[in-house]
């Protein structure tokens, strides 16, 4: 299954088609939100509503097409143990304010519920390193997280 994965987010090795850029970067993206959500050992509405909301923004997707790659990304995440592929994926396709970006969006989710757990928070930073996005540009990506939560609640 690792294969798989690396052969869907990195596009290496046969097999079936492999997604176009743009797929595998959406892919990567939800796989990564939903670590986050499930992290803690719930995965619950609050986090469903917010990965399907940033997704559909974020990529401009239909109500279907954000299913289906919750879906695929929800598969993909319980078969493998590994961020890696994920983030390496962002990492060489986008650019730093980008990479920023998405991890502003795993806070998102992480915060969804109100709770930061140790675990979300160890995966975070692991997140940002393997993102190349600094503590400092993390920090500040969940302080905005944060004081849109406020405002809106």
């Amino acid at each position: 299954m690792l294969n798989r994965i690396r052969d869907l987010l990195l596009k290496t090795g046969p097999g079936p088609a492999v997604p176009d850029p743009g797929q595998r970067l959406k892919l990567a993206a939800a796989a990564l939100m939903v670590r986050v959500a499930s992290l803690d050992g719930e995965f619950g509405d609050a986090e469903r509503d917010t990965i399907r909301r940033l997704l559909r923004e974020r990529f401009t997707l239909s109500v279907d097409d954000t299913a289906a790659l919750i879906a695929e990304a929800d598969a993909m995440q319980e078969d493998s143990t590994q961020i890696l592929p994920f983030t390496r994926a962002l990492k060489d396709a986008l650019d730093e304010a980008e990479r920023v970006r998405i991890m502003e969006m795993l806070w998102d989710v992480v915060l969804a519920d109100g709770v930061l757990h140790d675990y979300e928070a160890n995966l975070m930073r692991r997140i940002a390193g393997l993102l190349y996005v600094s503590d400092q540009e993390s920090g500040a990506a969940r302080q905005r997280v944060q004081a849109r939560t406020v405002r809106s609640g």
